[in-house]
């Protein structure tokens, strides 16, 4: 059996890492779209980086492929997709997969959402 940890490393050696604090530098940059994978509830509960686009892990093929009935715009901008859940291994998964489906420019926060706040950076409530 393959183990979650194994994936979660095989994944993070074939996309494009960034730490919390070099994710904290991209912030407020029109060229960067950050996406939040995890759950409406922590994201109640714990906050959000601040101009977050919010799609549930469990959308995120669905949502990306513009070819889907669900298909968001936010995807099919001419951006780099910054991914991130809590700790960086949804993340990880998620943006080996659309990087597999051809989304261009994608990358994720190594350390996730507990990274980015023990980094100090900004938290917004979910609207």
């Amino acid at each position: 059996m393959k183990r979650v940890k194994d994936m979660v490393a095989d994944a993070n050696e074939k996309i494009r890492c960034i730490s919390a604090s070099e994710a904290k530098e991209m912030l407020g940059r029109e060229d960067i779209q950050f996406v939040d994978l995890r759950d409406v509830r922590e994201l109640q509960r714990d906050g959000m980086i601040p101009g977050a686009f919010h799609c549930p892990r469990g959308m995120l093929e669905f949502w990306v492929d513009p070819e889907s009935p669900y298909a968001k715009p936010q995807f099919q901008a001419d951006k780099t997709f910054v991914l991130y859940c809590a700790s960086g291994w949804r993340s990880a998964l998620s943006t080996l997969v659309v990087q597999e489906m051809g989304l261009p420019k994608v990358a994720h926060i190594t350390e996730g959402f507990k990274g980015w706040v023990a980094a100090d950076g900004e938290v917004a409530t979910k609207e």
